[in-house]
């Protein structure tokens, strides 16, 4: 293991640099932030072989180490995975830059003329699991809103994320940016995680990614604020004025798109009064998906072969093709549960009646909250963000999928002409 005092010094020595490119990068213009988005895209174009080479490495270790399910389609890079993270970075180039625009200007009776500007919000601090792309992702989102980012990614894919990180210096570098823009902390020991936690010189923020145990110990442990959410216990909400056959797309949709991404459905809510019709047909559709359906005893007297539901399934992010099943009397009902258990990350209804999809949507009180939309759409390129940098169920300051906004700040700006107060 290395010595603990290299570890901190190897921190602050990226944080200083950090410190440093976060001044250059809030002055940029737009031109140049662009230019640099679409050089990394090209680089890792040009890259793909490469990097799915240094991706095969990493998952061959992750199957020697018994990864999780989960955690092993995190890691997975492959071509549609390349090609997201290169429209993701297009993207973000075509949004317009946050960096600099002015609210309101208002005119005081004192003469003073008040209007804020939105600003970066510094040095950016990254500590993820598996999830290859986030190092492209936070990088480019970084790029654009202006500030300067520390990426720490997980041990099991240290050989991807370095090669991706080649394409982002190179990318600064066509542009005339600084490498010290963003930074690969590319030490595996954990001490690093410590030391970037309590970094409060040289980091403005911290944005975890990954599973509950990582964001909890971030949460917990850091000097630094944090961005975060702890897990994804997502809810889809089948109202009896539901459309069934939209109910089925959205419910089969929202739980087997990819059963480790937050965004994932982990308990499916029915109205009692169209259960007996729609639970035979989503089990089926269900079933088709090898998905183990867990109810609870009114859904269990209609679907006799499923197992009885615990109460520590309710609370379950299973992350995998597991769904927790619960008759409901009405959309009152299914908001208490979702208040209960939910972990205010995004939940949805599928309902034709509008009342009570704005009843639904006004009392859920979680990040996102979706009309006849599968919860897997919770996502900030799906958003048009671009990409994102996290998902935040926090309320401060910023909530949802986090994108170039969200990676900003505002100052006031005062303007006087020798205004002093009397």
């Amino acid at each position: 293991m290395t010595d603990i005092n290299q570890i901190a010094d190897l921190v602050a020595k990226i944080g200083r640099q950090a410190r440093l490119g976060a001044r250059d990068i809030a002055n940029a213009n737009p031109a140049s932030k662009n230019k640099a988005l679409r050089m990394i895209a090209e680089h890792l174009q040009k890259a793909a072989p490469a990097l799915l080479a240094a991706n095969a490495a990493d998952l061959e270790a992750a199957r020697s180490n018994s990864i999780s399910d989960a955690l092993y389609d995190r890691l997975e890079l492959n071509d549609a995975r390349i090609e997201s993270m290169i429209k993701g970075l297009h993207q973000i180039a075509e949004l317009p830059d946050p960096v600099g625009l002015l609210g309101e200007q208002k005119m005081q009776p004192s003469g003073l003329q008040i209007g804020k500007m939105r600003v970066p919000l510094g040095v950016i601090g990254i500590i993820y699991e598996s999830r290859p792309n986030v190092t492209a992702d936070a990088a480019g989102l970084c790029i654009k809103s202006g500030n300067a980012a520390i990426l720490r990614g997980g041990s099991e894919a240290i050989r991807s994320n370095q090669a991706i990180a080649e394409c982002v210096q190179a990318g600064l570098q066509d542009a005339g940016l600084p490498s010290n823009v963003v930074q690969l902390i590319e030490t595996t020991d954990r001490a690093a995680v410590g030391e970037l936690l309590r970094a409060t010189e040289y980091v403005d923020v911290i944005v975890p990614r990954g599973g509950k145990g990582l964001v909890k110990r971030i949460a917990d442990d850091a000097r630094v604020p944090v961005i975060k959410h702890l897990e994804g216990v997502c809810h889809v909400y089948v109202d009896a004025d539901a459309d069934q056959e939209k109910a089925l797309a959205i419910s089969v949709n929202s739980k087997t798109y990819r059963y480790g991404i937050c965004g994932a459905a982990e308990t499916l809510l029915v109205d009692e009064a169209i259960a007996a019709e729609f639970l035979p047909r989503v089990n089926q559709a269900l079933g088709e998906y090898q998905v183990e359906l867990r109810g609870c005893e009114k859904a269990c007297a209609l679907l006799p072969h499923i197992t009885r539901a615990t109460e520590e399934d309710w609370y379950t992010e299973y992350l995998a093709p597991v769904l927790s099943l619960r008759l409901v009397d009405g959309v009152h009902q299914a908001i208490e549960h979702i208040g209960r258990y939910g972990s205010h990350h995004t939940d949805a209804i599928v309902t034709e009646n509008l009342s009570t999809a704005r009843l639904f949507q006004r009392s859920v009180d979680s990040s996102s909250v979706m009309l006849n939309a599968a919860t897997c759409f919770a996502d900030g390129f799906q958003y048009g963000l671009g990409a994102e940098i996290g998902i935040s169920t926090d309320k401060l300051h910023v909530r949802g999928p986090v994108g170039l906004e969200g990676l900003t700040t505002e100052k006031y700006l005062v303007t006087g002409d020798g205004t002093i107060r009397s």
